[in-house]
């Protein structure tokens, strides 16, 4: 059995990845439990996700997403190029149902 003394130099990998989660695990443990929020920095981390408020609306996405896709089909339409317009059509449809989607979960997680 492999006792505590010099790493492996065998397995340099793993090494590598239990020194980094050993880092990461010491950070979280000696992490102050309510940072002051003028010295918090932005970060994408759990905590830092559940303290911000998405900023834009359910309407606002969506119009945003219509009227990207307005443009293109007009443009589309004016060349006279049919088959970008099917394109488009169906992808503005597709676009739309995974961003409902995402905009689903996102109201669930705001209201946990």
């Amino acid at each position: 059995m492999y006792s505590a003394g010099p790493p492996r130099t065998d397995q340099p990998r793993r090494y590598l990845l239990n020194t980094a989660r050993k880092f990461f695990a010491d950070a979280i443990e000696s992490a102050p439990s309510s940072p002051d929020a003028a010295d918090d920095f932005p970060r994408l981390t759990l905590q830092a996700l559940e303290r911000i408020r998405m900023s834009r609306s359910r309407d606002r996405i969506l119009e945003n997403l219509d009227t990207m896709y307005r443009e293109a089909f007009e443009r589309a339409k004016a060349s006279g190029d049919n088959s970008q317009m099917a394109t488009l059509d169906f992808a503005y449809r597709r676009e739309q149902l995974y961003l409902e989607v995402l905009l689903d979960i996102r109201e669930a997680v705001e209201r946990k």
